[in-house]
């Protein structure tokens, strides 16, 4: 069975072996180093400057010198890159577990925010890196680029990895910061590479008002049609297993679906051509508002945790891989004629980089706030600045789409791509490590203890609450808001437009949806049938 799968990699080009021996003995070695970053990552938990992204870099970093070594500069990984290994098999659990544990009530009540930030803050950013690009990179001898390339150069840093500064931020002590920096994250993520696609079906060389037009338009259906494709999907498992409630019989079952047709949600969106980590997403946040409620409590648990493992196996999996890919020594020979001019690229995308994150942030942020009443709803400047910070860091979302861009099966043969892709990687290491590192120290100067209590979300009637952004059940509901007197729905939109979609949201949920889906308090009492705990309280 091992040796089969080992076989399948092996045809896939996965592994850098020949031979199922040796490709059984590389996975071993890569087993053993994600346990080694697991335990390293426990020891240095408390650790403000290093966080688990970051162990696992500096130990993919320290194999590849010693891969270096025994192989005489010959190689410095054990695994070769591929695109479909990222994005068949890494992607997915992480994109998925993102939706499927996202706090819905600070995600959706930020929601205008956070797409704020996450679409046009993305494209914002996309068309000042592009530019920047153009101008500056067109000038130098870096090989034969044209305008797809440097266009393509913009989608790819455009993609942020906040990883590093969720793990220093928690969601109950600044709700707020949390789900701006985690939503804007995942529809950034999403963002670039719809971006990334779109730009790869037109003839860049030649840009009129048309083709702007029609890969705008291209970029909207993209973006729609992927959202749409994820809630049918996570809607249909959640009616498969209220209608045939599966688990009466077997709870391996209900999970197993579960599991499988999260996968199909994105497998489907690929073989469309649409956005896989778009849908995967939203079928995650719909799974957990229908799906999980229509399983039985040991499915719950399951799941929830099943979900989370896979997810953090997956960026441990990648990090480790990045540090190892760092010193491949193909791409390094082939920019080895320039060091000074790849040390220099590298240098213009940080900075590039950098202005196009505040080309966004505060200025958003300022618009924003103009549409906030109360001041625990605004974003301070130095959330702004928190929020800023996060999203200066390049991870594998950039690292698989240079390598989509400038390389064939992880090899490129140009020296133009070698550059770019050596340059993707010196500014994904670069902003790992030294924006990494900084980050806990920076966020506890930033927030202190002290204000990290204070609630960051408004106080606002009940009523205005969906049930996706409460705990409490349909009639419970239906009492508190018998008791407010809302106003207008004209009044209510203008002053609170997030609020009362929320609002009107929760009167077609407890009408239509819940009833026919299931869900929190609507999935029917039969023996041995799903029982509302609190296990999932504050979800």
């Amino acid at each position: 069975m091992g040796l089969g799968v080992v076989s399948e990699l092996v045809r896939l080009g996965v592994l850098s072996s020949t031979s199922d021996h040796a490709s059984v003995v590389s996975i071993n070695l890569f087993v053993a180093l994600l346990c080694a970053c697991i335990v390293l990552g426990h020891l240095l938990e408390e650790n403000r400057w290093v966080n688990e992204s970051i162990t696992a870099l500096i130990i993919g970093l320290c194999t590849g010198v010693v891969i270096l070594l025994t192989t005489k500069g010959k190689s410095s990984h054990i695994l070769v890159f591929s695109e479909d290994l990222f994005f068949i098999y890494l992607l997915p659990p992480i994109i998925f577990n993102a939706g499927f544990q996202v706090k819905k009530k600070q995600f959706f009540r930020n929601f205008m925010t956070i797409t704020l930030f996450g679409a046009v803050g993305t494209m914002i950013s996309f068309f000042t890196i592009s530019l920047g690009a153009i101008a500056i990179f067109s000038r130098m001898n870096i090989g034969t680029l044209d305008v797809g390339d440097f266009l393509a150069i913009g989608a790819i840093f455009s993609a942020t990895d906040s990883v590093c500064t969720l793990q220093v931020l928690h969601q109950d002590e600044t709700p707020l910061l949390y789900s701006l920096v985690f939503g804007e994250g995942v529809v950034n993520d999403a963002t670039s590479v719809v971006l990334f696609n779109a730009l790869q079906n037109f003839d860049l060389n030649h840009i009129d008002v048309a083709v702007v037009l029609k890969f705008l338009g291209n970029f909207c259906y993209l973006f729609l049609s992927s959202t749409l494709l994820g809630v049918f999907t996570g809607l249909l498992s959640a009616y498969i297993i209220k209608k045939l409630y599966i688990g009466r019989h077997s709870t391996d079952r209900e999970v197993a679906l579960m599991m499988l047709m999260a996968y199909l949600s994105y497998m489907l969106a690929e073989l469309l051509d649409l956005s896989g980590i778009l849908t995967v997403f939203f079928c995650g946040i719909v799974m957990s508002h229908y799906t999980w409620h229509n399983v039985t409590e040991s499915s719950r648990v399951t799941t929830k945790h099943a979900f989370a493992t896979l997810s953090f196996i997956a960026e441990i999996f990648l990090f480790l891989y990045v540090g190892m890919d760092a010193l491949d020594i193909e791409k390094w020979e082939f920019a080895s004629d320039s060091p000074g001019k790849s040390i220099g690229i590298s240098s213009i995308l940080l900075g590039l980089v950098l202005v196009g994150r505040a080309a966004f942030v505060f200025p958003l942020s300022f618009l924003s706030n103009l549409t906030k009443k109360s001041p625990l709803e605004k974003i301070t400047l130095r959330q702004q600045i928190v929020i800023w910070w996060a999203g200066l860091i390049r991870g594998a979302v950039s690292i698989a789409l240079a390598y989509n861009k400038f390389t064939r099966s992880g090899h490129t043969q140009l020296r133009g791509n070698a550059i770019m892709i050596t340059s993707t990687i010196t500014v994904v290491l670069f902003s790992t490590m030294v924006f990494g590192m900084m980050t806990k120290p920076l966020i506890r100067l930033l927030l202190p203890a002290s204000s990290n209590t204070v609630a960051s979300e408004p106080s606002s009637p009940k009523s205005l609450h969906s049930p996706l952004l409460t705990s409490m059940q349909g009639s419970d509901l239906e009492t508190a808001s018998a008791q407010i007197v809302r106003p207008s729905s004209l009044r209510m939109l203008l002053s609170k437009p997030t609020h009362t979609v929320h609002y009107y949201w929760r009167k077609f949920d407890d009408a239509l949806m819940r009833p026919m889906f299931g869900g929190r308090g609507f999935v029917p009492f039969s023996p041995g049938s799903p029982t509302e705990q609190s296990v999932h309280a504050g979800r």
